[in-house]
């Protein structure tokens, strides 16, 4: 198949999934091809539910793009420099490594192009709630998730005052998501407000 070539003005609709999670969770979203790969990080904070409080990488195609203002043994791109049209195509897949430390990483792909959108920054869909932040990767949310279904548990009253009561790991309000893409959309200087 023949990558699409993109323009100033077109819309990627990705699809950006959390590994090592079942059932998966998920966004689909769509975001101008000349957005970097940092702006690419902000938006994928507030789709997936995270809170921006540890660093994060993005491997593409063997490259890995970060922030070069943090001190790294392993060299990597600036992601400044990197719009995700230049990056990537339609069919293609990346990986999206946040915290680290709890190691989430996000499969990346793209799914389509939409030529000479005029749309803002855009959420279209997902699946469940983002895992609580520090709460150790895969294994530890499946614990907390083990947890949180058994009230007879000797650690749920603990866990369930740690992640808040309103935390339902079922839920996904798109809504909610796309409120708090808006001010990126200004931000970025790209679609109707």
């Amino acid at each position: 198949m023949k990558p699409h070539l993109t323009a100033f003005g077109d819309v990627f609709e990705l699809r950006v999934a959390l590994r090592h999670i079942r059932p998966t969770i998920w966004r689909s979203l769509r975001v101008p091809v000349e957005l970097t790969l940092a702006q690419l990080h902000q938006i994928f904070q507030i789709a997936m539910g995270w809170q921006e409080s540890h660093l994060h990488d993005f491997l593409v195609n063997g490259i890995r793009f970060g922030m070069v203002d943090v001190e790294d043994e392993i060299f990597s791109v600036d992601e400044d420099a990197a719009p995700v049209g230049a990056v990537a195509s339609v069919g293609s897949t990346f990986l999206y490594r946040y915290d680290f430390g709890d190691d989430w990483e996000h499969e990346v792909r793209i799914e389509g192009v939409v030529e000479g959108a005029d749309e803002t920054i855009l959420c279209t869909g997902g699946s469940r709630a983002c895992p609580p932040e520090d709460c150790g990767g895969a294994p530890g949310y499946a614990q907390l998730l083990k947890v949180l279904a058994n009230p007879k548990h000797e650690e749920y009253a603990d866990t369930k005052r740690w992640v808040g009561r309103a935390f339902d790991p079922e839920r996904f309000d798109v809504a909610a998501v796309n409120r708090k893409l808006k001010p990126l959309a200004r931000r970025f200087g790209r679609g109707r407000t």
